[in-house]
């Protein structure tokens, strides 16, 4: 957003303040000025007098340095277009204020900036007595929750988790949008309103999270509007213009994390009304991990990758993504990876600072999100790792253990990777969006991730002690992930007493 500036035209000169009213480079219109449009990209129409600088831009469209905060009437009454409605006629307000002090002034030849940036300090803080600060919005709010230390958080929240919170807050803003659009008891209606929402307001917003995109195909203009202020996805240059289906484990995480919200809100005061009182918000249903076993990952770890490169067809190596030296260093990172089990989060920040009498030591961003105790996680690096490590020593342009890619860039890596050693096995997982079981080729769901949990089985596997492996996977004491890791133990028992039976 930027502030406006607001400028009093004087005979003998001009005045300039800052007004403290912020708006969107999308509701700002400025006058065109006819004169300098000598060679527009787009004919000029005659009625046409004012336009955003984006889209005076791209038609070739000279314009004056003043305009107006512009918003349609027809327009979905998004939280958006409210905020700037009221900021259209707060700025209404303050030109009538500024005009009333000019007109009451003794001196006007001397009045000077100073005295106009009065004006606007008093039209914005009145002193009078018990007016109180505007209270902010909900999603300002939000945006508080997500940017400052709170309670035992002594930082903000993590970009990934920042990241899943903001796709949460505009679903809500979409949702406020929707409601607003569709539902004439609720022209008005809106999350600020914090001591007004009810039970039964949460609940629908609950339902609307599960099925927003099959409402987005049955009212296809109310959401080309919702997108474009609220996309839905945070990520730069992702598509914006279409919302995925959700399955019941994201909506489950969606609502949690809106409660926690809500909590925080409560807890520090910012609201007495309590409506996720009597809201079942469900848990996630989750499989069993599925990781490679240690036989597999040497293999990973061993494969002549140049070797298997020279063998493979053109269409081949063009459905690999990445050239063969990128392969080679991402697979050397995920050998590490499955040799230490951190997040990806985390692995992408290590550098040699991390690593000393080759242990290797390092807070965990997640468990220091949710508000725990800080967690350190530590684990003695097997020689295997440290060989990798000194391999790439002194590669990274940025000073860290290895070449890093994005994440999402490494995940494809991986999966090439295990297509290219052959470690394509059939894997059953649960489907996301049916919770059906489905069987799927390792390959294809091949990840960083899969590196943390191989790390975790394995070790699970040799030592059924949670509390030790967590102190080298950055688990909370107490964590319930082990539990999941128990039903192989459970299985390969079973099948040891079907192999003496």
């Amino acid at each position: 957003m930027s502030e406006v500036r607001l400028v009093l035209r004087l005979s003998y000169h001009d005045l300039y303040a800052l007004t403290g009213i912020f708006v969107k480079p999308d509701y700002f219109k400025y006058y065109i000025n006819r004169k300098e449009t000598k060679t527009p990209k787009r004919p000029l129409p005659e009625n046409t007098f004012m336009e955003t600088r984006d889209k005076a831009k791209k038609n070739g469209w000279a314009l004056r340095n003043n305009g107006l905060i512009v918003t349609s009437a027809k327009a979905v009454q998004t939280p958006d277009v409210k905020y700037h409605n009221e900021a259209a006629a707060r700025m209404e307000e303050l030109k009538k204020t500024v005009i009333t002090a000019y007109n009451e002034a003794q001196d006007k030849e001397n009045l000077t900036s100073e005295w106009l940036i009065g004006i606007v300090e008093k039209f914005n803080h009145p002193e009078k007595e018990g007016v109180r600060e505007t209270p902010k919005t909900f999603y300002e709010l939000a945006e508080d929750y997500i940017t400052k230390p709170h309670g035992k958080r002594t930082e903000p929240l993590a970009e990934s988790h920042a990241r899943v919170y903001r796709v949460l807050v505009r679903t809500a803003a979409r949702y406020e949008g929707f409601v607003n659009a569709t539902d004439r008891t609720r022209k008005t209606w809106s999350w600020s309103n914090l001591e007004s929402i009810t039970k039964e307001d949460i609940e629908d917003f609950f339902d609307y999270i599960r099925h927003e995109a099959e409402l987005a195909e049955d009212h296809p203009d109310i959401f080309k509007e919702l997108l474009e202020n609220y996309p839905a996805s945070t990520k730069p240059g992702r598509r914006h213009d279409k919302i995925e289906k959700r399955g019941g484990n994201t909506a489950c995480k969606m609502k949690s994390r809106f409660k926690a919200l809500f909590n925080h809100f409560y807890e520090q005061g910012i609201m007495k009304n309590r409506p996720f009182d009597g809201v079942a918000i469900g848990t996630a249903k989750l499989g069993t991990p599925v990781y490679i076993t240690i036989d597999e990952r040497n293999k990973i770890a061993e494969t002549d990758l140049e070797k298997v490169w020279e063998e493979m067809s053109k269409e081949e190596r063009k459905n690999a993504i990445m050239p063969l030296k990128t392969i080679i260093e991402q697979r050397d990172i995920f050998i590490f990876q499955c040799f230490i089990g951190c997040r990806v989060g985390d692995l992408l920040k290590l550098t040699e600072r991390n690593i000393e009498n080759g242990i290797l030591t390092y807070s965990p961003h997640k468990t220091k999100d949710v508000g725990n105790d800080q967690v350190q996680a530590r684990i003695p690096l097997h020689e295997k790792a440290l060989a990798l490590v000194e391999k790439y020593k002194g590669v990274d342009e940025k000073g860290r253990l290895f070449p890093f890619l994005t994440a999402q860039r490494y995940n494809d890596c991986i999966k090439a990777i295990f297509r290219m050693t052959g470690i394509t096995r059939m894997v059953e997982i649960r489907n996301a969006l049916t919770g059906e079981n489905e069987f799927v080729s390792i390959a294809d769901i091949a990840s960083s991730h899969l590196a943390r949990r191989t790390f975790i089985g394995n070790a699970y596997f040799k030592v059924q002690d949670p509390n030790l492996i967590g102190k080298m996977s950055g688990h909370v004491e107490g964590s319930r992930a082990f539990a999941r890791y128990r039903k192989i133990e459970d299985e390969t028992l079973k099948n040891v007493i079907d192999l003496i039976g």
